[in-house]
């Protein structure tokens, strides 16, 4: 596959912004499907800033206006009729994803990828149904998308592992570090092992054994130390491994494994919380404090991209 191929995206709310941008710093024409043109002018201003700040960092060296010029957005399927790839990025809602695809179907050669960027939707789901769901992969980017080196890439039931080769070798172009799963699971690699993490979270905070603060503090301290350096087998490499198995033994039988979703987190999305967003979270925010804690996120998010490039795994040794 050219690795400087023309490629689709379709919907261009923040995450589907953040993706476009990635995408367009790494110099391909990408053409947008949105589905209504009143969006157009807001998502390219937002694309813009966040083709600045890569431009201010030194990621970028183009300037932010031409690499623009690179950039089409549409209401009109039939203009990513010659793509070889196209990504999805619009709600996590089953039936509208499917709506998409079904319409890309109709225009789309036989061979061009669909790539969703679910982030629990098991792909299989997502496949059925389709003319061709050989083709479609799920592509599952972090926020955010323009920064991070995350991304898994994930095959359904019905997927052709040939394709997920194709975006693993696309997206290291991209400078990202994906993860390939060749079979589906929900929630994939990071967000399993994450709302594992959450649940427990809630259940020492529910139960009184610790704040958030506490639980925060903590996590930050210990696993945001290491984490970015050395994943989960490669830390219990680092440190040594038969402590790992008493604990285990001692402490699986204690760990929660509740299966329904924590009463506080119910009560507070249902008070309208959304987080910094809106300024109303776990914790209290004025407006100026959670703008000043979105800036905060950026400027660290582009400070850990450079410590993990540095630390890189995929030049080590042991991985040629």
């Amino acid at each position: 596959m050219n690795q400087k191929i023309r490629i689709g995206t379709v919907g261009l709310g923040l995450m589907g912004s953040s993706i476009a941008t990635c995408i367009l710093a790494a110099g391909h024409e990408v053409t947008s499907l949105v589905k209504e043109m009143a969006i157009a002018d807001e998502a390219r201003h937002r694309i813009q800033g966040f083709l600045q700040q890569l431009y201010d960092e030194g990621i970028l060296t183009e300037t932010p206006e031409d690499v623009l010029e690179r950039h089409i957005i549409t209401d009109n399927v039939a203009h990513l009729h010659d793509h070889e790839v196209v990504i999805e990025s619009i709600t996590e809602n089953i039936d509208e994803k499917k709506s998409v695809y079904h319409k890309l179907e109709t225009v789309l050669s036989p061979t061009a990828i669909i790539g969703s960027n679910t982030s629990a939707i098991p792909v299989t789901v997502l496949q059925s149904g389709l003319q061709h769901p050989e083709r479609v992969l799920g592509i599952h980017w972090a926020e955010p998308a323009h920064i991070t080196r995350f991304m898994e890439v994930i095959c359904g039931n019905e997927s052709d592992v040939q394709y997920a080769y194709q975006i693993v070798a696309l997206a290291e172009s991209w400078g990202k570090e994906p993860s390939l799963l060749k079979k589906d699971i929900r929630g994939f690699i990071t967000n399993r092992i994450m709302y594992a993490m959450l649940r427990e979270a809630f259940h020492l905070v529910e139960n009184g054994y610790a704040t958030m603060e506490d639980v925060d503090r903590s996590l930050r301290n210990d696993l945001g130390y290491w984490i970015t350096f050395a994943g989960p087998f490669r830390f219990m490499d680092l440190t040594g491994i038969p402590a790992y198995l008493t604990v285990m033994k001692d402490l699986f039988p204690e760990l929660s494994n509740a299966t329904q979703a924590p009463k506080y987190m119910e009560e507070l999305v249902a008070s309208g919380a959304k987080g910094v967003s809106n300024a109303q979270g776990f914790y209290p925010y004025t407006s100026q404090s959670a703008e000043h804690w979105e800036e905060q996120f950026i400027e660290f998010s582009y400070d850990i991209r450079k410590l993990a490039k540095k630390y890189s795994q995929n030049t080590s040794e042991d991985q040629k």
